[in-house]
């Protein structure tokens, strides 16, 4: 039974974030009703973890968040921290494992769990939905917000909860319609790029090599410096190169993208040999099969459709004898082996991206309240904020945490 004197919160927006946050200001009392544009909400969960949703990450330190200020997702994850979001979803009913890198997932490795489990509470708590219901502007009067939704119907709240997310996988409805919102109440928005996301390289050759993957390493050059690195599996596409080390680069490659500034990515196709040992092992190679040509005498060692661009990049005939290739010529295979440059074009834009960095600037943003500066009673939560984690579980802690301070706030008299 809805209780006419509680504090009407309405939450724009039913992903991770504004789900949470309407938990928190449900649990607390306030009338809320979550706004959402699909006809369903919580898509976007469904995804997460490649359907197995990574809920966390035991490592929280702030090295693995960013933005133009990534010190403020600090108070955020201090007020809802690690430990409470376990034991959230414990009692929830979602039970939880580790895995390798300190990455907590649902020991059903079923996002659909979660998901079901959020539903049935906010069922429970009786927080309304309204789905089909895409709010295009909100307006402050008379200390309370005039919602504007399609369709030319309004709603009236005492406090908003802006959790609309970002513009990344825009097929799950993330549309960037936040920004406007949030601008149209004079808040600054960090001019958004795709993070989390495959890079594009400039190089003649990768229709024939697409497909190829390598346990490598991957490392991103701006200027004559290293700004980051990252190894694991690495796969060559069609437009440039993706895998878990380049999804990690990815955010900082499109820093620099958007300033401008020449980015380059290093790879080291074989990064568990010193470039004296490998040497080695190629002489040895060559030598044992000198009658081969110089693309066979790699088959069992390479994959065989990449020997060929190799030998062409360092400047080799691919038909010429294993037994004639000079040691000038080894030495150029492995400097392409160790340190192969490709320079970076861009990315692959909003619907491959897991995440969007950039967003509401968190200068007029309070870090324990998420409450704007500028709008009383107007909060933010989720990856509409300037603000985004590596690959691991760091996106969703700060959806939930954010979610949980906003809500929380916002339910408060």
């Amino acid at each position: 039974m809805t209780n006419h004197c509680a504090v009407r919160v309405a939450v724009i927006g039913g992903g991770a974030s504004g789900i949470v946050a309407a938990i928190a200001a449900g649990r607390k009392g306030a009338d809320v009703t979550i706004l959402e544009k699909n006809q369903r909400i919580g898509r976007k969960i469904l995804a997460t973890g490649n359907g197995r949703c990574n809920l966390t990450n035991l490592d929280l330190s702030i090295s693995n968040f960013h933005g133009r200020n990534p010190k403020f997702a600090f108070a955020v994850l201090s007020r809802f921290d690690l430990e409470e979001t376990i034991e959230f979803f414990e009692q929830l009913g979602v039970s939880h494992k580790v895995e390798e890198g300190g990455k907590v997932f649902p020991v059903s490795n079923q996002a659909s769990s979660v998901l079901d489990v959020l539903r049935y509470e906010l069922e429970e708590i009786g927080v309304k939905i309204l789905c089909d219901s895409e709010v295009v502007e909100i307006k402050e009067k008379k200390a309370e917000f005039k919602i504007y939704l399609g369709g030319g119907r309004t709603f009236h709240a005492d406090r908003v909860i802006i959790a609309t997310g970002g513009r990344a996988a825009p097929h799950f409805g993330s549309n960037g319609s936040g920004y406007a919102l949030a601008k149209n109440l004079g808040h600054a928005i960090v001019e958004p790029f795709p993070a989390l996301v495959q890079l594009k390289l400039a190089a003649r050759f990768l229709r024939q090599i697409q497909g190829i993957k390598f346990e490598g390493g991957a490392e991103l050059i701006v200027g004559d410096r290293s700004v980051q690195a990252a190894s694991g599996e690495i796969l060559f596409t069609e437009y440039g190169i993706s895998g878990p080390p380049i999804f990690c680069l990815s955010r900082r490659a499109g820093e620099y993208l958007q300033k401008n500034q020449s980015v380059w990515l290093k790879l080291q196709l074989v990064n568990t040999l010193s470039p004296e040992e490998l040497e080695e092992l190629l002489f040895r190679r060559f030598q044992s099969g000198p009658g081969k040509s110089a693309a066979f005498s790699f088959v069992g060692f390479l994959n065989k459709k990449l020997a060929p661009v190799i030998l062409r990049e360092a400047g080799i005939d691919f038909n010429k004898p294993a037994g004639q290739i000079t040691a000038g010529e080894r030495k150029k295979i492995v400097q392409i082996l160790k340190d192969w440059r490709f320079p970076v074009t861009g990315n692959t834009s909003w619907p491959a991206a897991q995440v969007t960095a950039g967003g509401v600037d968190v200068k007029d943003i309070n870090g324990r309240t998420m409450e704007s500066r500028l709008t009383p009673k107007l909060y933010f939560a989720g990856e509409v904020v300037d603000i985004d984690g590596d690959c691991g579980g760091y996106n969703l802690q700060w959806a939930w945490s954010s979610g949980f301070v906003a809500g929380d706030s916002a339910a408060s008299l």
